[in-house]
């Protein structure tokens, strides 16, 4: 089924393979961006395929009350539930105060996804081909303040513009723009040069 994904979302309240078109289009972008948001602790405990089918469902229930304002929004309100669907999980995994028996690492097609997802944060020379270059990433992006991890996941994963992220964050658009710019340029700085790369 083809179509703009106002369609989508039009018809997904009645129709589901519409909705079934609607989350596939958009599931490996928000895999990644669910990973990549996860952070150390819960990417030992959790995969991010659980989450993303946690966050699908929920998602399904709520696609009535959505209203349609672009491609962008409709992003961000799918991201917002991820979101909180990490934030739950990160108070439960913390209440339960529970030993992570084994880092659930990603499958080989997934780590691709992942890769690709997370290429949008890197420079276009840099090389996002394997596992380490994924772990790699997620501990650099780890390292970054919130602000500057939920600037650049707004603007390089959403696709949202600065004026949309600043209403989102309640700062000014020169504050967002300086958020984004600071935050990739520390994120380059902390994953260096490639290992084994010359110079």
């Amino acid at each position: 089924m083809s179509g703009s994904t106002q369609d989508l979302v039009r018809a997904a309240s009645h129709d589901p393979q519409a909705l079934e078109h609607l989350l596939v289009r958009h599931l490996p972008q928000l895999q990644g961006w669910l990973r990549l948001r996860m952070g150390a602790m819960l990417r030992a405990r959790e995969t991010p395929e659980d989450l993303v089918q946690s966050v699908a469902r929920e998602a399904l229930g709520e696609l009535a009350t959505f209203e349609w304002r672009g491609e962008a929004a409709f992003r961000h309100w799918l991201y917002t539930r991820a979101q909180h669907k990490l934030q739950d999980r990160l108070r439960y995994h913390g209440a339960k105060m529970r030993d992570p028996a084994r880092e659930v690492a990603p499958s080989a097609a997934d780590s691709r996804n992942l890769l690709d997802c997370y290429a949008h944060l890197c420079t276009p020379s840099r090389d996002v081909a394997s596992a380490e270059a994924l772990r790699r990433i997620e501990a650099a992006f780890d390292a970054l303040p919130e602000d500057y991890q939920e600037a650049i996941s707004l603007y390089r994963l959403c696709g949202l513009d600065y004026p949309e992220i600043a209403e989102r964050m309640g700062r000014s658009e020169g504050a967002v723009r300086n958020l984004v710019y600071r935050g990739l340029s520390r994120l380059a700085l902390q994953l260096g040069p490639e290992p084994g790369s010359a110079g």
